[in-house]
């Protein structure tokens, strides 16, 4: 390793789009990290820029999933699609826990997480080219106007991404406040390099791809709506 966390924080310094919020981890999560960590848990503590087949064992088109929530829908989509590798991003340690406790339960070996900072991780982890699909579902919102500028999709982020993802690759965006879809939508609309796959430049239908979670199940009860995004790399 060439440098420690603090000096690659101070390098790196941006508007997190995240809090660590304290959450009790069950026996079974804490158990999880450290037992299946070392499995399945990529080390980027370090600037180092990692080359996903090396930890995936074979090549394959790789899908990007940045906060992952508890990894139910991230684990099923994996399990569900076995020519792709999975790569998740997730900061908080609980989800980080359970995730790798479903990845073990189905057995699969095309999936890997990273702890950490996904912003980091995409600026100085991940080579150009190297995503065929970047997953962002239900990002934290920021309702209020003032937090607004902690939002994970921007001009900026877009900036940084561009380069990654290949040519003919997806973003593909969902979230449940309408206000955030929008700027979702303007945002990729007016940054270059990205095409809407929807036809009328908006929102896309639901897509069978991606699973309903138990967030997203109990929003429909209570008439909250959902809106997808998808943009292709031209």
């Amino acid at each position: 390793m060439t440098s420690s966390n603090n000096e690659l924080d101070l390098k790196n310094r941006h508007v997190r789009s995240f809090v660590i919020r304290a959450g009790r981890m069950t026996e079974a999560q804490s158990q999880a990290l450290t037992e299946l960590g070392p499995k399945y848990l990529i080390d980027v503590s370090a600037e180092e820029r990692i080359e996903p087949a090396t930890f995936f064992g074979r090549e394959a088109p790789l899908v990007v999933e940045i906060g992952f929530g508890m990894g139910k829908s991230f684990v099923q989509m994996a399990k569900d699609d076995p020519a792709r590798n999975y790569l998740g991003i997730e900061v908080h340690p609980p989800g980080v826990g359970a995730c790798l406790k479903l990845i073990e339960e189905e057995g699969l070996s095309n999936v890997r997480v990273i702890k950490y900072d996904a912003f980091v991780v995409l600026k100085d982890c991940l080579g150009p080219e190297s995503i065929d699909i970047l997953q962002i579902f239900f990002p934290d919102p920021w309702p209020k106007a003032r937090h607004h500028k902690r939002r994970l999709i921007n001009p900026e982020f877009v900036k940084l991404i561009t380069p990654l993802i290949k040519h003919g690759g997806e973003v593909r965006m969902a979230t449940d406040w309408q206000e955030y879809a929008e700027e979702m939508l303007a945002v990729f609309t007016e940054a270059e390099g990205f095409t809407n796959t929807a036809a009328d430049g908006g929102f896309i239908e639901r897509p069978a791809w991606r699973p309903l979670t138990k967030f997203e199940l109990r929003g429909e009860r209570l008439g909250h709506g959902v809106w997808d995004v998808v943009f292709r790399r031209d």
